[in-house]
């Protein structure tokens, strides 16, 4: 169906450039303190701050690491073995140990990789683990959560971030929290070994591996050095730009800058290395030694300059033999204490088949090294269980904890509503708040009384079904905040939003879905003056269907909501979500689900062909057991207004 234009030119720039200036303001409003007891009050705060906000929960150095041995294979000067240990209860982290002959004690270093969907057995990331050994370093290479040995079908490697790794959030974890506990638990295998000096613990990952290092090393006191490559700029350049969801910190950008974890590693050794070859703008050298140039300050009222340095290489993203040299050098002054921290060359080494740094034989990992989708299924299983059958629900109190999860801004106020020359029977306006924003709107007047339908679709109102918009209502179409004409380019099926609007939304402590929401609530305040018609009708697709369902829990003036393909549960299913990243809101399975926030709601709420996350229409018995679910939670909640499927 062809819909009219609001603007002649979209106005996607808008909400890229509000996005990059907000953290703009913030990387200048994190600068970090120049008095050493400052800092250490700081530190120890922002530490708190890192672990509240990523879900990390899970670290527990007091439980046994059980590791297994599956297999050895003997290299010249060293042996290489396929471990695996536990980090977590029924948790599972698949590795390989690459020990230098002799007895030591030698340094210990854990190898953190990027996003090579091998994780640890690709041939890159081994290199490390090789060329540490032949030099005197024990190395344990570890697989992120999500790769390598640890993907959804065992040998069969995927990428684990985007919504897969994005789902964590729906259960209050995140992909970053998880690694890092994980890292931490390999950190406590090395210093559990007879063989490695405890006092000499370094890590070291490139990319996504690079990220890693950085955060265990500012988490684990027990790091002497470490050097993160290509993978350091500032959470500025995070903003609208293309990075993994383990590089995201929720609500980051509200507390500190790159620059301040990187200060919770000093006065500890740290080397940061960046290539001038690097397509991606976060990693360019240029916003490295932003960070650089804030971070050492702290360095420098420890007394401890010389700890902290940089490196430049003319090479694309990765870590190249160069680098590995730097790395060796770097190490051996800090861990070893010999040389002078330049590169050291490599001494000749083989890397080996991935089959012969397996763990286990493709397709016979056990259940207990589990998957992110497992693991989502699982949990999140378990949370709304719990939630279901509580039988004590404050309504009041759970709108407040909802308001904090969709990280609910001031409320919009307009300014004034400009106005077009019509367009057949569409009027073509948009509100203008007195922040700033434009919110573009197509009008169609309907009957006297008959009331006002505001009808969204997160990708653009070009995808709304012709026959969704019979009735004789008066019908408003919004392009809300970075859908339509508000998406940022290239504005193909909202690529914008699957990806970089919502995870600078939440590196900013805000959420996709609660933007719409004050869009949605702005929009009713507008109609109510304008028709003069009590009775507002909320109705959206997908994603913006649950803005809908959330508005009207959290403001009576709606008093119905139709969705389509809209998902009633967060809960993960049999494969990885469809909708876009903009879905997740962190904690919300705690909380309570969909379920209820509709049960909270006084509307009448119709699921127009219900699904899951992963698209799958619901069958008439799964519609009838959701019924069911929602209509107890309406009884517990003493709320009004009815819920249908189907």
């Amino acid at each position: 169906m062809s819909l009219p234009k609001v603007w002649h030119e979209s106005l996607g720039d808008y909400v890229d450039n509000e996005l990059k200036q907000i953290a703009a303001r913030q990387f200048r409003i994190h600068q970090l303190p120049l008095d050493l007891e400052v800092w250490k009050k700081r530190r120890e705060e922002l530490r708190e701050l890192v672990r509240k906000h990523t879900g990390m929960t899970g670290y527990d150095p007091n439980l046994g690491l059980d590791m297994r041995e599956t297999g050895s294979i003997r290299m010249d000067g060293y042996t290489v073995k396929n471990v695996v240990f536990r980090s977590r209860e029924n948790f599972y982290v698949t590795g390989n140990l690459y020990l230098p002959d002799g007895e030591g004690p030698f340094p210990g270093v854990l190898g953190v990789h990027g996003h090579w969907k091998q994780g640890r057995l690709a041939e890159r990331v081994q290199a490390r683990g090789h060329t540490l050994a032949k030099n005197g370093y024990v190395s344990l290479q570890i697989d992120a959560f999500g790769s390598g040995e640890r993907s959804t079908v065992h040998g069969e490697f995927e990428y684990h971030g985007a919504n897969l790794g994005g789902s964590l959030m729906n259960i209050g974890e995140t992909l970053m929290a998880i690694q890092i506990c994980d890292g931490m638990r390999g950190i406590d295998l090395l210093c559990s070994l007879d063989c490695v000096d405890s006092s000499k613990i370094g890590v070291t990952g490139a990319s996504g591996g690079g990220n890693q290092t950085m955060w265990i090393s500012a988490m684990d006191e027990r790091v002497k050095a470490s050097m993160p490559v290509v993978s350091v700029g500032t959470f500025e350049s995070y903003i609208t730009r293309a990075n993994c969801i383990c590089e995201l910190l929720p609500d980051g950008l509200t507390f500190t800058e790159e620059s301040g974890i990187l200060a919770l590693m000093a006065p500890k050794a740290l080397k940061i290395c960046n290539c001038l070859g690097d397509t991606n703008p976060t990693f360019y050298p240029a916003e490295m030694l932003r960070s650089y140039a804030e971070t050492r300050k702290v360095y420098q009222i420890y007394g401890e300059s010389e700890k902290f340095a940089y490196q430049i290489f003319n090479l694309p993203h990765g870590y190249w033999p160069e680098i590995r040299e730097a790395m060796l050098g770097w190490f051996n002054l800090h861990l070893k204490g010999i040389g002078h921290g330049m590169p050291k060359e490599e001494v000749p080494f083989d890397t080996l088949p991935e089959s012969d740094v397996m763990v286990y034989p493709k397709g016979e990992r056990p259940a207990e090294v589990i998957s992110i989708a497992e693991y989502c299924r699982k949990k999140g299983g378990e949370l709304r269980e719990k939630n279901i059958s509580n039988d004590k629900i404050n309504g009041e109190s759970k709108l407040d904890e909802l308001k904090n999860i969709l990280r609910l801004g001031n409320k919009l106020v307009i300014k004034k509503a400009h106005e077009y020359t019509p367009d057949s029977e569409w009027r073509r306006l948009a509100l203008e708040t007195q922040c700033g924003r434009m919110l573009p709107l197509l009008v169609r007047q309907g009957e006297p009384n008959a009331g006002v339908r505001i009808i969204a679709h997160p990708v653009s109102k070009e995808r709304i079904d012709e026959k969704d918009l019979e009735g004789n209502q008066t019908l408003i179409i919004a392009d809300c905040w970075g859908t339509g004409e508000t998406n940022p380019p290239p504005a193909d099926a909202g690529v914008f939003l699957w990806s970089e609007l919502a995870r600078a939304c939440l590196w900013l402590g805000k959420t996709v879905i609660g933007e719409w929401i004050r869009d949605f609530t702005l929009i009713a305040e507008f109609a109510a003056k304008e028709f003069q018609d009590e009775k507002i009708v909320l109705s959206g697709y997908g994603e913006s269907g649950l803005a809908a369902i959330f508005a009207s829990a959290l403001h009576p003036e709606f008093h119905e909501v139709t969705t389509y393909d809209t998902p009633v549960t967060y809960l993960y299913g049999k494969s990885q979500p469809v909708c876009s990243m903009g879905v997740h809101l962190p904690g919300i399975i705690n909380w309570g689900d969909i379920s209820l926030a509709a049960a909270l709601s006084d509307a009448d709420i119709e699921f127009v062909r219900p699904q899951f996350l992963d698209g799958t229409k619901l069958t008439p018995e799964q519609c009838g057991e959701f019924s069911s679910e929602f209509s107890g939670l309406k009884n517990k909640c003493a709320s009004s207004g009815k819920v249908k499927l189907g």
